[in-house]
């Protein structure tokens, strides 16, 4: 499985502390206000940007009284006014891996010189618009608990609308078309999911098997998770089973 999906599984082995998981409340409360300002207002079932956004929020345990603030930020009751907007960042990582950058930002500048600056502390290079995305595809991303029945869970997602159905190991992995994930992610009911997200799903993978360049690797990727103002992290990695133990 590619770096888009793995990397995060290897994120939620190693856990979160609490310092960590404030800073992902923090993130994820930004986007749900943006999701209202910016996706069609403060209905949760009439915004699918905000849906999206808060279901992601509860994925990652925001309580709900930081979503319900974020909401209410959003539609104007906060003191906050800052105009956030969204950029996209493209560079090479180490040993040539493509990295694409989500961030929500409030200046510009500040980012681009802070993501410039970790591309270049890890042997990589930040590049121009278009540099890399043509790697990569859209497309929604749902992982879920393995389940009993494959064979029928596949029909049915598959009816919903699902593009592929890939089992690993103790996991599901769903992949849909942009304009098909609300309708997949509807028929999959109440079941409990491990993330969904509309993401960059890379068409090939570059494979990383020296141990450091996969150490400069990650550690670029930490520093661009941790960032204040990124918000999802993608890239095209492959990483050899040889060093699997050693990052896991």
């Amino acid at each position: 499985m590619a770096g888009h999906s793995k990397w995060s599984q290897i994120k939620r082995k190693k856990g979160a502390n609490d310092q960590a998981r404030g800073a992902v409340f923090t993130k994820m409360a930004r986007e749900i206000t943006v999701s209202v300002r910016d996706g069609g207002g403060g209905d949760i079932e009439g915004n699918f940007r905000l849906r999206t956004a808060v279901t992601r929020a509860k994925q990652a345990g925001v309580p709900n009284d930081n979503i319900d603030r974020a909401i209410q930020k959003g539609l104007g009751g906060g003191a906050d006014d800052s105009n956030f907007e969204t950029i996209v960042y493209e560079g090479y990582g180490p040993g040539g891996v493509a990295v694409m950058i989500q961030a929500l930002t409030d200046n510009r500048n500040r980012t681009a010189g802070d993501v410039r600056s970790y591309f270049n502390k890890c042997d990589g290079n930040l590049g121009e618009t278009g540099s890399v995305n043509w790697m990569f595809q859209r497309k929604g991303v749902i992982r879920l608990d393995a389940v009993e029945d494959f064979d029928s869970f596949f029909l049915e997602v598959a009816d919903a609308g699902a593009e592929d159905v890939r089992e690993d190991g103790d996991e599901v992995e769903i992949l849909t078309s942009p304009e098909d994930f609300e309708a997949v992610m509807k028929s999959l009911g109440n079941q409990e999911l491990h993330s969904s997200e509309i993401s960059y799903v890379p068409l090939n993978t570059v494979s990383v098997g020296e141990h450091d360049v996969a150490k400069k690797l990650f550690k670029l990727l930490d520093l661009l998770e941790e960032h204040d103002d990124v918000q999802h992290v993608w890239s095209n990695f492959e990483l050899e089973e040889s060093l699997m133990a050693q990052f896991s």
